[in-house]
This record gives C-alpha cells, sequence and structure tokens, in this order.
C-alpha cells in the first residue's frame, strides 16, 4: 500500500483562495478559537466547523488553512474531517435537511419520511436542489427518540413528522415561508450561520423558544410527584 502525501486533501473539493479580508477574518476567529484549548491541536474539530461557516463546505483551501493554523499536516486534517459526517465535502444547502432513520423513528414512520422528501424534492444523501436552498441527510439518530420521528433542518428540531409535513415543511423552506423548530431557537438560520454557531460563537439565542417538550420532562414530572432522589 503506498503511504499517503503529507499534503493529501484530495477528498475535498479545491475551493477559491481565500482573498485578504476573509483570511484577516479567518485567523482572527481561529486564535480565539485555539486560545480556548491547551493543546494546539484540539482546536481541531471547531476549526473545520468554521472553515465550513466560510466555504459551506471543507475545501482544499480549508484544510490547508487548519493545517497551517494549528501546526500539523494537511493529511492529519484530512484524516479527521473525513471521519465525521457533519463535515461536508461539498457545499449544502441553505437549509439541511436531516432525517432520522435509526430504529424507533423508522418503525414510526422515519423511511416513508426519507423516500418522500428523496421524490419530492428529487435529491438524495448530501445532494442539494438545484436553488441551492435545500439538502437532505439520512441521519442514524437525532439523539430525540421520544419525538419519533423527528427531523433536523440545520441541527434545528422539527417534532412528530409525517411524510406531508415534511413536504411541507421543505415546500416552506425553499419558498422563504418562516418555519420555527418545535424546540429550540424561535427561527432557522443558514447552514453556514448553524457552522459557524458549531465552532464556538456563540449566536445570542440560545434562550429562545421551548428548551425541552413534555415528553422529555416526564421523568423529571413523577420522580417529583413520588418525591425520588438520586442516590
Amino acid at each position: 500500500m503506498s503511504a499517503v502525501p503529507v499534503g493529501f486533501t484530495g477528498h475535498f473539493p479545491e475551493g477559491s483562495p481565500y482573498d485578504v479580508e476573509t483570511r484577516q477574518r479567518l485567523e482572527q476567529d481561529a486564535k480565539e478559537i485555539i486560545a480556548k484549548y491547551p493543546k494546539t491541536r484540539s482546536a481541531l474539530l471547531p476549526m473545520l466547523h468554521l472553515v465550513q461557516s466560510v466555504d459551506g463546505c471543507v475545501t482544499r483551501a480549508g484544510v490547508e488553512f487548519c493545517a497551517t493554523m494549528l501546526d500539523i499536516t494537511p493529511a492529519q486534517v484530512t484524516g479527521v474531517a473525513t471521519f465525521y459526517t457533519q463535515y461536508k465535502r461539498r457545499p449544502m444547502g441553505d437549509y439541511h435537511v436531516g432525517v432520522c432513520i435509526n430504529t424507533l423513528c423508522a418503525v414510526l414512520g422515519g423511511d416513508e419520511i426519507w423516500a418522500a422528501l428523496n421524490e419530492h424534492v428529487g435529491v438524495g444523501h448530501d445532494e442539494v436542489t438545484d436553488d441551492g436552498k435545500v439538502s437532505l441527510e439520512r441521519l442514524e439518530c437525532n439523539a430525540a427518540c421520544d419525538f419519533a420521528p423527528v427531523m433536523m433542518v440545520n441541527w434545528e428540531f422539527y417534532d412528530n413528522q409525517t411524510p406531508e409535513s415534511a413536504k411541507q415543511l421543505v415546500d416552506d423552506l425553499r419558498a422563504g415561508r418562516p418555519v420555527p423548530p418545535t424546540r429550540g431557537a424561535d427561527g432557522i438560520c443558514t447552514f453556514k450561520e448553524a457552522s459557524r454557531v458549531l465552532a464556538g460563537f456563540n449566536d445570542g439565542r440560545a434562550a429562545e423558544g421551548v428548551q425541552a417538550g413534555p415528553e422529555s420532562l416526564v421523568g423529571l414530572e413523577l420522580a417529583k410527584e413520588k418525591g425520588w432522589e438520586a442516590p
């Protein structure tokens, strides 16, 4: 087996070189991220979200930027960026729609929702509609089984979905109509904006909307009613 070259970034699109203003802004943000970690290379995950917030995916230019700022090789960056599914290898839509098809969601209709959306918008996993508005992803788990079947848009929750409600949601997104999540923020940001939040930059919206639905609080309410306490 041949060795992977040190500068290997072939998994990713070329991407445009960063102009001076963008590069300066990225470097400033990167330094703020890196300062949070005792070891520089530990900042790689948020750094990848940072470059994704600019390019809409991880590009070769983004890989090289992360490698330079963290003093590691592009191959090391690539190894991490290709492991985690949140780092994309092609630009995603403004609204990245994830459909959970893990066991409970699948049993309750997740597979049907995925099939309906796939046919309705004409794109598949990690593919983007022609207008650039929507991309789809098959998600293995949204960690919200008490609201199954669940979808996410740029990592905001849409609970108790059906094929018809899912198609309406996507149509509303493409038309620019407001579609507040079931829980979380009062409105949806773009995929790039969500990537910046995941990079660690607070958008000031953490306290908006419903934080936990009644289904998630059943155990807590029962414990209060029974006087149960943790050991």
